[in-house]
């Protein structure tokens, strides 16, 4: 059970409920024996030759404390009124038996909803929790997959036959103990036999582990495909290439199609298989038992024993069968499990430090002193020195690939340096809280972020107490509030996905509202005008020029001539800074920012 760790973990919560459902399991199992166990003084009763051959029957068969009061009804009362007797005992104990049965499901019906409800929390807070890198390796297919289709194959597969593999065993247990008790000569046979069933079955259900961890690879491939289909629609016909999709979807379902086929005839396979083996063990019992009973060998084991024994050995088929069916469901989920387990373990790189300060506001300057950053192999950023004092605007620039992206990241702690420092008013960044951190910043990127939300909801993002006038202002200075106003339901209006229902100036306006209202003294833009139209742009512009007034800006520039007034120009190359000064210094100097920007003017 170690590859259910996770899971067992979740259940340690209920320590005392699983107890009681397991003590209410054990009075469910006792009591459902002694309703079995009625039939051997029945039969006893029916076919004996009285009172005194019932008494003698009994003496061998009854249960615990019923024995002397059977035998005292039996001396004393006619055979009518001894089965009376039996008969009422039969419904009682039947009747306890499913009320226990009742109670330990009532129990075990909240754990098992409580252990998935917890385990999708623990999941989406990781992956919150991951760093930004962490995203760039892995299909949001795959991760969705994750979230979605894993957690449901552990919900039907794992955690609804944790309950099997308690009760059902327990349930064996008791009935085997039963069967021993009454003749341990006809027990050997399931002693011996039981065992070798279970090796059989247990040869079968282990490819199924593989096989659906296959299956989940393939149906995060097709979501992946799914999701490009979605977001890419608008190129898939403008380009033609609506079979070429369908034909990649397709080869995927089809593989994922015969993938599960095979899954589902071995796990289809327990019952039946089950089924057949315990006629089969079955048949000896009766064989070998109806011998014990003819030459007198089991010791007074009477006809009345042998169909008790059989009634107990019958009542042990579905707990096996469902048994060996969970094994094959906990083999199936297996996979799924490990899947989930390797997200939930996946390292989170940015930590906070315990003793970590709070950065209660930004008084001097950023430093970059050194720093050096790489991911796994590849060398992103190497020896970056610069400072950016409060107040001024410092423009990155550079060709793609550059390093533009990450240095920017390293403010908000996206990523951690891996080599020299990062200090915030002389401080390492590492040392101030993360939360406090980015409270001081504000980010607006190139592709607008939105949520399918109402306009009012979007823009608070960072602030979600503010009030609508606050949320009003922010419009305004964004140049959102006219456009806003124009809707049928106003502030209230949902976008959308993505905020697909809003033009691409509308939504880079919102995106820069929902900067403005948090109003931090830090923004970092990456280029938000170089994929809108004139007319956007000019709006966009503005509301970004209002937005930097008297603010610590870092600009990622793609368009050169919308940082020609930054107070420094730092020109990336390679993961280096090759050049760096104002637009007329960096013109003068004739290198590579000229370059770049003569290209820009020749287009």
């Amino acid at each position: 059970m170690k590859k259910f760790s996770v899971i067992l973990q979740y259940l340690s919560r209920y320590k005392g409920k699983i107890v009681v459902y397991m003590i209410f399991n054990i009075l469910s199992i006792v009591f459902g024996l002694i309703s079995l166990g009625m039939l051997s003084p029945f039969l006893s009763i029916l076919f004996g030759e009285g009172g005194s051959g019932g008494s003698a029957s009994l003496n061998t068969n009854a249960i615990g404390g019923l024995k002397s009061l059977l035998t005292d009804v039996m001396q004393h009362h006619d055979k009518s009124t001894v089965l009376i007797v039996i008969c009422l005992l039969i419904v009682i104990s039947t009747f306890l038996k499913n009320l226990f049965y009742y109670w330990s499901s009532y129990i075990s019906s909240p754990i098992r909803s409580a252990t998935i409800t917890f385990l999708r929390n623990d999941l989406y807070e990781k992956i919150l929790l991951l760093p930004i890198g962490y995203f760039t390796e892995r299909r949001k297919g795959d991760l969705i997959s994750r979230m979605t289709n894993d957690i449901y194959e552990i919900e039907s597969s794992v955690v609804s036959t944790l309950e099997g593999l308690i009760k059902d065993p327990l349930t064996i247990l008791g009935y085997l103990a039963y069967m021993i008790w009454l003749s341990p000569w006809l027990s050997l046979f399931l002693l011996i036999l039981l065992p070798l069933t279970g090796f059989l079955i247990g040869r079968i259900s282990r490819t199924l582990k593989r096989q659906s961890k296959d299956a989940s690879v393939r149906l995060g491939e097709s979501l992946s495909v799914l999701d490009e289909t979605l977001g890419g629609i608008r190129i898939i016909k403008g380009f033609g290439a609506e079979l070429l999709l369908k034909n990649k979807f397709l080869q995927i379902n089809d593989t994922l199609y015969h993938i599960r086929n095979k899954m589902n005839a071995r796990r289809d396979l327990a019952s039946p298989l089950t089924e057949v083996l315990g006629v089969v063990i079955l048949t000896i019992i009766l064989y070998y038992g109806g011998m014990l009973v003819f030459h007198n060998h089991g010791k007074g084991f009477s006809g009345g024993d042998l169909i008790s024994y059989i009634a107990v050995f019958a009542m042990l088929i579905n707990p096996a069968k469902n048994l060996s069916t969970s094994m094959f469901n906990v083999q199936r989920g297996a996979a799924a499990m490990e899947r989930v387990e390797e997200l939930l373990k996946a390292p989170v790189t940015i930590h906070d430090d315990p003793q970590a300060k709070k950065l209660e506001s930004f008084k001097e300057k950023i430093e970059f002193r050194g720093v050096g950053f790489s991911y796994e192999d590849a060398v992103i950023l190497e020896d970056i020195n610069l400072v950016v004092e409060k107040g001024k605007t410092i423009a990155l620039v550079g060709s793609s690939g550059a390093g533009k992206s990450t240095l920017a990241d390293l403010i908000p702690r996206f990523h951690d340096v891996t080599g020299g420092k990062l200090l915030i008013d002389g401080v390492d960044i590492r040392d101030y809280s993360l939360k406090t951190v980015r409270e001081q910043m504000s980010i607006v990127t190139q592709e607008p972020i939105l949520f399918n939300d109402t306009i009012a909801a979007n823009i608070a993002l960072g602030k979600p107490d503010a009030t609508h006038e606050e949320i009003v202002r922010a419009a305004e200075i964004a140049n959102a509030h006219n456009f806003i106003i124009g809707k049928e339901e106003g502030y209230q209006t949902n976008i959308g996905d993505r905020g697909n229902k809003l033009s691409g100036g509308e939504r880079q306006r919102l995106t820069i509202a929902r900067a403005v209202l948090k109003n931090p003294p830090i923004l970092i833009l990456d280029e938000a005008t170089s994929s809108l139209d004139t007319e956007s742009e000019r709006l966009v512009q503005d509301a970004i020029n209002k937005m930097m007034a008297h603010r610590t800006s870092i600009v990622i520039a793609h368009r050169l001539s919308t940082i020609r007034h930054a107070d420094e120009i730092i020109v990336l190359q390679k993961g280096r800074i090759v050049e760096r000064g104002t637009h007329d210094e960096l013109m003068r100097l004739q290198g590579f920012y000229r370059k770049l920007v003569e290209m820009q003017e020749v287009k």
